[in-house]
């Protein structure tokens, strides 16, 4: 059996407030009396040597849509099926991204015969294939989230400009991660470093919480990671309860956008935000039901790196979280 690999994508653009998509027309001749129909399909082709797949789709697309096109960060889904050519059995597993269309000039190559925008509902019909229309349901709902979430991350970062005597960082350092992950983590703060790179845990804390997470057998890319306070306290100052109230509202409103199954919470102003738990050293490897979701209760990174036996504890504790989830 043959193995290939490819890479595409969902193309999409906004349109009179619209969510688009573009669906490439192919004609395909038949095997009765060599009668010739229309087909409609994404933009996808082999992985080349030496390219990642962000890289084989950013070129399939340039090739077969003449665009240039930005993805959206940390989706990906992948299809996979059997077929046969010249007797031969060949699996094929595609990897498809979402991407953005910059502007709607499209140069399609000499493989398609035209190409339309279509809403989702039309475009789901002309796709007609199981598998895509599957995922074209679950990319819609990515864009959805992803559009929602930088409105919230916009307001978010106007409230330092409109809060009276505000002491915090003027920059936002908002979560990241999948944003249909069934995992949360959520943390204090950001560090200097976060507030310099505008990225949550990239600092000490980080590299830790990375080693504690795939330890625990998870993967940082499939998580959403973020904070309670969302902007980077002054000498690495706990939040003040005035300063977490203002953040809460963001807080929330994102645990409601991405509909999280689980969330691990690190350190006491997390637990106690989200959970009502102030005491992590007590509690941790808890789990409690919060709202419909499941959270587990441990020690902040920092607080491992500061004394390394929590390291082994934090480890114990996302374990026991792993282990809940496989049942």
């Amino acid at each position: 059996m043959l193995f290939q690999y490819s890479a595409g994508a969902f193309i999409y653009k906004k349109s009179n407030g619209k969510v688009l998509f573009l669906v490439l027309q192919k004609i395909r001749r038949g095997t009765e009396h060599n009668e010739k129909r229309l087909e409609y399909d994404l933009p996808k082709g082999h992985i080349e040597k030496g390219e990642s797949a962000e890289q084989a789709a950013i070129r399939e697309i340039k090739e077969e849509a003449g665009l240039s096109v930005s993805l959206v960060p940390y989706f990906h889904e992948a299809t996979k099926y059997f077929f046969y050519e010249n007797r031969q059995k060949i699996f094929k597993q595609v990897k498809f991204f979402i991407a953005k269309a910059g502007n709607d000039k499209v140069r399609i190559s000499d493989e398609h015969t035209g190409y339309e925008w279509q809403e989702y509902g039309p475009a789901a019909q002309k796709l007609k294939h199981k598998d895509l229309v599957k995922l074209l349901g679950k990319v819609y709902d990515y864009i959805k989230r992803t559009e929602a979430m930088e409105e919230l991350n916009r307001r978010y970062a106007e409230l330092p400009h409109g809060a009276k005597g505000w002491q915090l960082s003027k920059n936002l350092v908002p979560g990241e991660g999948r944003l249909d992950s069934q995992l949360m983590v959520i943390g204090q703060a950001p560090g200097k470093n976060e507030d310099i790179k505008q990225r949550p845990f990239v600092g000490r804390s980080g590299m830790l919480l990375d080693k504690l997470l795939k330890k625990g057998g998870f993967n940082r890319s499939k998580v959403y990671i973020m904070n309670v306070v969302q902007f980077f306290p002054p000498e690495n100052r706990m939040p003040t309860d005035a300063e977490v109230e203002l953040c809460r509202p963001f807080l929330e409103e994102q645990i409601s956008l991405i509909k999280p199954r689980y969330m691990i919470l690190l350190g006491n102003l997390a637990s106690m935000t989200v959970a009502g738990i102030g005491e992590v050293q007590s509690n941790h490897g808890k789990i409690i039901e919060k709202s419909g979701i499941k959270c587990l209760i441990t020690f902040h990174p920092a607080a491992a790196l500061r004394f390394r036996g929590n390291e082994e504890l934090m480890i114990s504790d996302f374990r026991k979280l792993k282990q809940d989830i496989a049942k």
